[in-house]
């Protein structure tokens, strides 16, 4: 049975999977428009209840991307957890990789903020946390023991690149969060129709992925129940668009309220310009 996580976490990982295909890297960043995707992602709980918004946005220019992404609670998740959270990365593309250069994560929950930051340096990146009552943090990993990891949002543009270069999801991600470290294995999942979501939800040919995570023993961040830990979950992917680009179209894991679903809602850009929910 899967380990039920925070909310919170619930809504990074949503987060992490909105990113998009990037533009090659084999052709030269000046012959290249900057591009810009902007998802919507409405989540929904126990008996219906909507209790998260998420809006991704994605920019590609050459060899370069940068992702972020914004969640809020709704309805009455607010009344179990009130949840705002604003996270970002840049990075540069090489071939068939992705590489972060920078990642910040700002949450406020339930009144209280606290700030990540990871700086990916030469010898393997470097983390620290601003989080009252604690003036500083500093993760006491070394940087050498997190060479070649990647943020989460990175790992799912990724797979995400890899999915439409390939049409498949068998990946696996070291990844660092700036607390936890971990192992995210991406698998092509059977085929089948997501479950029934919102009248006005997507509809068409889908491909699933699974992601199971597996924790790397010696990092006490794993163990942090106040962020929760996800085990595995589900995420259905579509073309949409002139250019054919892979889209998260729908995605559930088990959360501290049961089984939560997204549903893609809108979506802009890439010659794209469609809205599924309201």
């Amino acid at each position: 049975m899967a380990t039920k996580m925070s909310i919170a976490r619930f809504a990074l990982l949503l987060a992490i999977a909105l990113a998009l295909p990037a533009t090659p890297a084999t052709i030269a960043a000046a012959d290249i428009a900057p591009e810009r995707v902007q998802l919507r992602i409405e989540l929904y709980g126990f008996a219906g209840f909507h209790v998260l918004t998420d809006r991704t946005t994605l920019d590609t220019s050459g060899d370069r991307y940068s992702i972020a992404t914004d969640i809020d609670t709704r309805g009455i998740a607010a009344v179990f957890v009130d949840l705002n959270s604003h996270s970002t990365v840049q990075g540069r593309i090489a071939a068939d990789a992705a590489y972060p250069e920078a990642y910040r994560g700002e949450v406020r929950r339930n009144g209280v903020d606290r700030r990540y930051r990871i700086d990916y340096r030469p010898d393997g990146p470097v983390a620290s946390e601003l989080a009252p009552p604690v003036a500083t943090w500093r993760s006491q990993a070394a940087p050498g023991e997190l060479r070649g990891t990647v943020d989460q949002l990175t790992a799912y543009f990724l797979l995400e690149r890899q999915l439409a270069r390939t049409g498949s999801c068998k990946l696996t991600v070291p990844v660092f969060d700036g607390h936890g470290r971990y192992n995210l294995r991406f698998l092509d999942a059977a085929e089948q129709a997501p479950p029934r979501g919102p009248a006005k939800s997507f509809a068409g040919p889908t491909h699933v992925c699974a992601a199971v995570r597996k924790d790397v023993p010696g990092f006490a961040g794993n163990g942090d129940q106040a962020e929760g830990t996800y085990q595995s979950g589900r995420v259905w992917y579509a073309r949409i668009g002139p250019n054919g680009h892979m889209i998260p179209v729908q995605m559930e894991f088990d959360t501290e309220f049961g089984i939560v679903r997204g549903y893609l809602a809108e979506v802009k850009g890439h010659g794209i310009d469609r809205r599924f929910i309201e």
